[in-house]
């Protein structure tokens, strides 16, 4: 018993039990903070009808405020004991330091995840900015830390590293070439989440699912993901969807090659066939008159087909293509609509190009119509006299 009581006037041993008993009731603190405060505040906001409150909790911004619980409790518990009080008053400050960056941190990825709840936030995404804001708050709280553990004046150490602005430009050049990029990316409106995107030089070719800072995430059709640096965007050409998806039509560009040799001059059993089509009788009548009439004023021989005027099974076949584009119901008629001929080259046909917009852009929907159209424009083919054009094996070896 006396051995207790010399224990007990011992005075470095009593601060030595307070502090303990600080420590201990700093713990419980804690972890009546998190079991008991921090399940209520979940369980309130998750009743609530609006959506931010429940970002705020998926983001952790209450679990990272239950750290200045036990802060609060040995701040305010260390004047009881002076033995530690200069120790534990600066360790308690780095904690507080390291605390509120956390707490910002994740109070900023909260933000962002609610500006992405709002239709602005397609057009002009925060994640890069706040990205940003994140690395600047950890590195002027990181200066904070180092000027309280140094003893020094945190504006001290911010002035002194102004001198070394070259070496932190060379250490963030990526950083600074991607605020730069999300900075015209932002302005120009030229990328958002969403967008289907075509970046050649990286295999990129899919829809956009993330812009941060750094890099940009697309995921390809084939569900595998690129992670494009941001800054490369300046640097790289890239081909965005966008317009056609505004636009409400996606574009046909195909072209159907024609063996040449097919091409000839309408006779009189082609032309009484054709004129049966109904897509084509009001183009015959009216192409036949102005043909005749024309031949006639310049008085035009009728021995020779080769004299004057004469209708094609090509132009007929090109003119009978286009109204049947303008007949389709899903061919947009507001948009480019073209059948053309193209340049033939080496050993190859001639191209008759289908150049149009359908009103379907979604990909399955989009390749049956055009397979549709094509299919009928082949099928069409020998009834105008026309073939296709390919490779034969056996007439090669003939000629």
């Amino acid at each position: 018993m006396e051995d207790w009581l010399l224990l007990l006037k011992n005075e470095y041993l009593l601060e030595l039990i307070k502090l303990l008993s600080l420590l201990l009731v700093a713990l419980i603190g804690f972890y009546a903070s998190k079991k008991i405060i921090l399940p209520f505040i979940h369980r309130f906001f998750k009743r609530t009808k609006v959506e931010w409150d429940d970002l705020l909790t998926d983001n952790k911004v209450f679990d990272r405020l239950m750290l200045l619980v036990p802060a609060m409790i040995i701040h305010y518990g260390l004047p009881l004991v002076p033995d530690f009080y200069d120790f534990f008053s600066k360790t308690i400050q780095l904690y507080v330091y390291f605390v509120i960056i956390i707490i910002l941190n994740s109070f900023l990825d909260a933000f962002v995840a609610i500006y992405g709840t709002r239709p602005l936030s397609y057009k002009w995404p925060l994640k890069g900015w706040g990205q940003l804001l994140k690395m600047f708050i950890s590195i002027l709280g990181g200066i904070f830390i180092i000027a309280l553990i140094l003893d020094k004046s945190p504006w001290g150490l911010v002035s002194s590293i102004g001198a070394m602005t070259a070496i932190l430009m060379l250490i963030f050049k990526d950083t600074l070439l991607s605020f730069v990029a999300s900075l015209q990316i932002a302005s120009y409106n030229l990328i958002r989440v969403g967008d289907w995107i075509e970046v050649p030089s990286f295999g990129a070719d899919g829809d956009v699912v993330d812009i941060s800072l750094h890099t940009v995430k697309i995921q390809n059709f084939d569900k595998t993901t690129v992670s494009v640096p941001t800054h490369k965007f300046l640097d790289n050409s890239f081909k965005n969807w966008r317009g056609m998806y505004e636009a409400g039509g996606r574009r046909i560009k195909r072209s159907v090659l024609i063996d040449q040799s097919s091409v000839t001059f309408l006779d009189e059993i082609m032309l009484k066939n054709l004129a049966s089509v109904d897509l084509l009788k009001d183009y015959l009548s009216q192409k036949q008159q102005e043909v005749a009439e024309d031949n006639l004023k310049k008085a035009c021989s009728p021995e020779s087909p080769l004299n004057g005027r004469r209708l094609t099974n090509l132009g007929t076949f090109r003119a009978y293509v286009e109204q049947y584009l303008n007949r389709h119901p899903q061919v947009r008629k507001d948009l480019t609509l073209i059948v053309r001929h193209l340049q033939p080259e080496a050993d190859s046909g001639l191209p008759l190009e289908i150049y149009c917009f359908v009103n379907d852009i979604r990909w399955n929907q989009y390749e049956s119509i055009q397979a549709d159209i094509l299919d009928h424009i082949l099928a069409a083919m020998p009834f105008f006299g026309l073939r296709t054009y390919q490779r034969n094996a056996l007439m090669d070896n003939r000629v």
